[in-house]
């Protein structure tokens, strides 16, 4: 049975923006892996724009869409049998491959970065990072654009939330980023 994706893309004709929203988030639903709006938008003959505004749109009603580094997600199960850490970490940009590459290494996934800013409240940036792969797309896509780490709003104090199979594995991770001089401390 054809989807009605297939049978559009196939008859050569465009979906209207609402059937074209339901097979977007169709698609990022049934993916093993984020899509990247480039993607969709050349899978819809639209451009990344319109894909942009699409997913704004399925958010604003109520679809679970995170837009990460790598793509657009629905978020995972938080009753995955997975356990979940907030750390506070503070270092320099340049040890933020060693800090990644040291959570994803000991077996954790960093599923965020929050910083706190004295005017706008809290700033997230949804990140996925589950292996040596993504840390190195990180690193370069940020050298790349040049971007700003979001720790440079505070001085590189941030937090991670990361994710392991068991605790034990994450106070293997704390532990290793605290001997590291990564973890925040209490002046």
């Amino acid at each position: 049975m054809y989807t009605l994706l297939e049978i559009a893309l196939e008859g050569g004709f465009i979906l209207d923006s609402s059937r074209r929203r339901e097979e977007i988030l169709k698609a990022i639903q049934n993916s093993n892996k984020p899509l990247k709006g480039s993607y969709l938008a050349k899978l819809f003959g639209v451009s990344r724009q319109v894909i942009v505004q699409d997913v704004a749109i399925l958010r604003a009603a109520g679809a679970e869409i995170i837009a990460t580094p790598n793509g657009y997600i629905i978020p995972p199960n938080f009753n995955s049998g997975k356990y979940r850490r907030i750390i506070a970490c503070r270092h320099s940009r340049e040890d933020t491959e060693d800090e990644l590459m040291t959570i994803v290494d000991l077996g954790g996934s960093i599923i965020d970065v929050i910083v706190e800013h004295e005017i706008y409240g809290e700033f997230k940036g949804e990140l996925m990072i589950a292996s040596p792969a993504d840390v190195r797309n990180f690193v370069e896509k940020v050298k790349k654009q040049g971007a700003k780490l979001l720790s440079s709003l505070k001085e590189g104090i941030h937090l991670h939330t990361i994710e392991a199979s068991s605790p034990e594995i994450l106070d293997r991770i704390e532990k290793a980023l605290d001997e590291k001089g990564y973890i925040l401390k209490e002046d």
